[in-house]
């Protein structure tokens, strides 16, 4: 029997009452307000509640007196419960969730779930899309009961960051199949300049009911398995765009993404390697 949530996603964007209402709450003020609230003490009433339905584990968690949902929902995890992939080599995961590879077409666009997205929507920028021609994409989408902080992947050099606003849609496979998700969510793309891969480019994206993407640095030196940032309330997704051959990942990888199926990862393991033109 589909459950409460999966039957109101169908009626907001199956129906066309629901496609109304969702007008309103995709609204950033709608966002802002809810945001708010969340973080207020009296979004606290909804922590314990939260923690049974999603089957949170605590005992992975920093141990706090929380001041608001959103400080619980952007709770501390203990890295040694998150060993960093230490290998040069290797590619560390930027955030638990669930992930999915695809080569970047000559065209410069690739199919996620129903849609198909360009670099270019992404990133914000045609000229830079070329330089991901031929490349790899790794999208990583995060649920609302995992850690919503996140990480570098490498060591390395910020080179630019950009904001780019949004309608907020969820994040839910539901949603790709109606909209352009991606393209329409608020996002912040942050190009860097990494040790091991070369440049790449790494994308926050926002989902329904997220005000804020919180990234820490705008400049500067950044260490693998470093803390980026943090989402507030909400599913997100995390986007990761590599160069030709800047980055090999298991063909499993690539196969269950061809089935349309996601592989769970976590934060700070390793998720690939080196590729042959770095």
């Amino acid at each position: 029997m589909p459950s409460k949530e999966s039957r109101a996603l169908r009626f907001l964007y199956h129906t066309v009452p629901g496609r109304v209402v969702l007008r309103i709450l995709i609204s950033p003020v709608i966002s802002k307000v809810a945001g708010a609230y969340m973080n207020t003490q009296l979004s606290k009433i909804h922590i314990k509640g939260f923690i049974k339905r999603a089957n949170i584990d605590m005992s992975l968690y920093e141990e706090t007196d929380y001041a608001s949902f959103n400080d619980f929902f952007t709770r501390k995890i203990k890295l040694d419960v998150r060993p960093l992939a230490e290998s040069p080599d290797s590619l560390a995961s930027p955030c638990d969730g669930k992930m999915s590879v695809y080569n970047i077409e000559r065209d410069s666009t690739f199919k996620i779930k129903n849609s198909r997205y360009s670099v270019a929507d992404l990133i914000g920028d045609e000229l830079k899309a070329e330089d991901f021609e031929g490349g790899t994409c790794v999208v990583l989408r995060l649920c609302v009961d995992d850690y919503h902080r996140y990480g570098y992947v490498d060591d390395g050099e910020i080179i630019s960051r950009r904001h780019m606003k949004g309608k907020l849609h969820t994040v839910r496979p539901i949603a790709l199949a109606q909209y352009p998700v991606f393209v329409q969510n608020t996002r912040e793309c942050t190009m860097i300049e990494t040790k091991t891969f070369g440049m790449i480019a790494q994308i926050e994206v926002g989902a329904l009911m997220i005000g804020r993407i919180e990234n820490y640095k705008k400049r500067g030196e950044v260490s693998k398995g470093e803390e980026k940032g943090k989402f507030l309330y909400g599913g997100s997704t995390i986007v990761l765009l590599f160069k030709k051959r800047a980055v090999s990942i298991e063909q499993e990888y690539f196969d269950a993404t061809e089935r349309d199926e996601e592989i769970p990862v976590k934060f700070r393991s390793e998720i690939g390697r080196k590729g042959l033109n770095i």
